[in-house]
């Protein structure tokens, strides 16, 4: 009988670039920059490393479709390494796959690394239809764009849950300041400079209700994790290790797009892995015992229904809870800490690990200036594909339990 994934691996080190327009980097210097780090938190040897898994959304402007690349420029051991993709939700693939690695004993020690060089392309959002990288990924849907299809979500919520748009868009536009604030205070952050809840709501409409604030960061950038056994890493005096406590992934089967229940007011994917998850981490009462989340702001719109999908905020009360600073910097649940998607950036393959290096980071007690008091449960949250069908991954980390 499946037993789940809870203090089976812990995290050994991580490691992540700073993000942004790296015309400094190509991929290559991307990813050892933060595996650089990270082997160098973990305090071991290149040679130990069992296995690798790496993410990589865009291959046709990034590295290529396999896994050579990722091995060759970081000089693996000719261990077996992993090409993983799964839109947004890459990098916590890969986080997946060499947690699971360690915890099957096909390895001891496992890495994770995600990446993605984003600028590189010449446009100013995500490789869509006429741009050489996404031809191919786009061709089948000629005329979507993301801002629409999440503007629609916007909409939908309005409508559904009767909020005045008003209300909505300066709820929208808190989730951005709040994003802004935080990446101010990150220097690894993309977007560096605090705005205010007016500037956000008097910026450019890019899909009404979205505005220019209410749009994701679109950036290069890589980060990593190596894992290991709570054993192994105490063997190498690691001490307050940080523990795997749950990893779901759910997919969408179609349900959304071809039945006629779902209402387009939030994420199925989201409420069920986040179920899923908690019952592993043995979280009962999520809006009590979580202490910090970084969630898939890939819009505004997007982090404020993600707060009703992972059952912290009621039905149709998300807004309400963000307007009351509930997950602010020093709210109840702080939530994008580091600046999230919005600041911190979304080079979509590393974004994944980007998310829980913060979480790591606040556990060790490494967060400068947004250092969090004494976290307990940290979630991170990632959303990949569209709206209508969609990958949910979500990641919780704590304290092991010995």
């Amino acid at each position: 009988m499946a037993t789940g994934i809870r203090d089976k691996v812990v995290i050994l080190g991580m490691g992540c670039t700073r993000f942004g327009e790296r015309w400094d980097a190509n991929p290559e210097h991307l990813m050892k920059e933060a595996f650089d780090e990270c082997i160098l938190d973990a305090g071991i040897e290149r040679k130990q490393i069992g296995a690798a898994w790496y993410s990589v959304c865009f291959d046709e402007i990034s590295v290529g479709k396999s896994a050579l690349p990722a091995s060759v420029a970081l000089r693996l051991p000719n261990i077996p390494v992993t090409r993983v993709e799964n839109f947004c939700a890459s990098g916590t693939e890969a986080f997946r796959g060499a947690v699971y690695g360690v915890a099957s004993g096909s390895c001891d020690i496992a890495l994770a690394i995600g990446m993605e060089k984003l600028k590189d392309t010449g446009y100013g959002g995500l490789p869509s239809a006429g741009s050489n990288a996404g031809t191919l990924n786009w061709l089948w849907m000629p005329n979507i764009t993301a801002p629409g299809c999440f503007a629609m979500v916007a909409s939908a919520y309005a409508a559904n849950y009767r909020v005045d748009e008003k209300d909505l868009k300066r709820a929208m536009a808190q989730v951005s300041a709040k994003s802004h604030y935080n990446g101010s205070l990150n220097p690894k952050a993309h977007l560096r400079k605090a705005v205010s809840v007016e500037q956000v709501m008097s910026a450019p409409i890019i899909a009404h209700p979205l505005g220019l604030y209410d749009c994701c960061g679109v950036s290069d950038g890589a980060a990593c994790a190596i894992v290991t056994t709570p054993e192994i890493a105490k063997a190498l005096g690691k001490e307050n290790l940080v523990s795997v406590k749950a990893l779901q992934l759910a997919l969408s089967n179609g349900y959304e797009a071809q039945y006629n229940e779902w209402r387009g007011d939030h994420f199925v994917t989201t409420s069920k892995a986040s179920v899923k998850a908690y019952k592993e981490a043995g979280i009962t009462n999520p809006r009590e015992q979580l202490s910090m989340m970084e969630v898939h702001d890939c819009f505004s719109i997007t982090e404020l229904v993600t707060m009703e999908d992972l059952y912290v905020s009621e039905r149709g009360e998300a807004w309400k809870d963000v307007l009351d600073g509930r997950y602010n910097l020093d709210g109840k649940i702080p939530c994008q800490p580091d600046g999230g998607l919005k600041c911190f950036g979304h080079p979509i393959g590393a974004s994944g690990l980007r998310m829980l290096y913060e979480m790591y980071l606040q556990f060790e007690g490494r967060a400068g200036e947004r250092q969090l008091q004494d976290p307990t449960f940290g979630l991170t949250h990632n959303l990949g594909g569209f709206p209508f069908s969609n990958i949910s991954s979500i990641t919780i980390v704590g304290r092991y339990d010995a």
